[in-house]
């Protein structure tokens, strides 16, 4: 559970990861509290917002960049979600890729999918100057400072960027000094994007390496040959001791999860955050 306003005792946060206590969870079973506490479900929305859209930018074909400006102070960590709501009853989580010590606005990668209510609406019918509802923000995909000199691994793909974007710009600008290697992969070429950003980190970062991979036809000047999996474990074939984030398509979630894990990195190190449209079931 999630502890809204109270002190949860720490015997209830026994075996959760760091990103966990952050976002004050605990053992129900294991939690005897001695004051009043508010609770809630991990993941339910307790507060609503209304922001502001700033901007939409496209970023490719299928992915739009959308800037949003709460009305109010919005607590976050880079790598989390939120929910964004098209009416009362119509919603749809979207990854946060800004950083709060860096940009002003948070920052959504929305990619439109073939009959998504929420993704069309937003290509079709949101515009800058429209009020919209977004909930508080969730997950536990986001950079904990403490471990500077930790390896971090970040494999993604389609708009799995947009935590992986925000992860790693956060992680650099908390002076992390590990490596940070960032693999973002797409079928061809055309769906790769923010690669120049990228390479600009990467130029002025020595500790930061991205690699933009093409797994499915030819591929350009300055891209890999490979899904972002392949390429990582063939760079990195013992992961011991790393920090591994997976996001985007599930399928590559699942199966880098399992990968990683042989390579080495602890399982309490992965966290992962696959990409399923509204209604979709979870491959099994």
């Amino acid at each position: 559970m999630r502890a809204v306003r109270g002190t949860v005792p720490d015997k209830a946060r026994t075996g959760l990861t760091p990103t966990m206590i952050t976002r004050g969870l605990f053992l129900a079973c294991q939690c005897f509290p001695t004051h009043d506490l508010d609770v809630a479900l991990a993941d339910d929305v307790i507060d609503r917002i209304e922001a502001r859209v700033c901007a939409i930018e496209r970023l490719n074909d299928e992915i739009h960049e959308v800037h949003l400006r709460p009305s109010r102070p919005f607590a976050y960590r880079s790598g989390q979600f939120l929910r964004l709501f098209m009416d009362t009853q119509t919603s749809r989580n979207y990854s946060i890729a800004s950083v709060p010590t860096l940009d002003v606005d948070l920052q959504l990668h929305v990619r439109r999918f073939s009959g998504g209510l929420v993704s069309g609406w937003i290509f079709e019918r949101l515009k800058p100057g429209d009020i919209v509802t977004i909930s508080e923000a969730f997950g536990d995909c986001f950079y904990v400072p403490g471990r500077p000199d930790q390896n971090i691994l970040l494999l993604g793909t389609g708009c799995g960027l947009a935590p992986l974007y925000g992860i790693a710009r956060d992680a650099l600008n908390s002076t992390h000094r590990g490596a940070i290697h960032l693999y973002h992969g797409s079928r061809d070429a055309s769906g790769l994007y923010l690669t120049d950003p990228l390479r600009q980190i990467e130029a002025t970062h020595p500790n930061f390496r991205y690699r933009p991979c093409v797994s499915g036809g030819p591929s350009a000047d300055g891209h890999w040959t490979g899904t972002p999996l392949d390429l990582a474990l063939a760079d990195n074939p013992d992961l011991t001791g790393w920090r591994v984030y997976l996001c985007g398509n599930p399928q590559m979630v699942n199966a880098a999860r399992v990968e990683t894990f042989l390579a080495g990195a602890a399982s309490s190190e992965i966290f992962a955050d696959p990409f399923l449209p509204t209604g979709a079931a979870t491959a099994p």
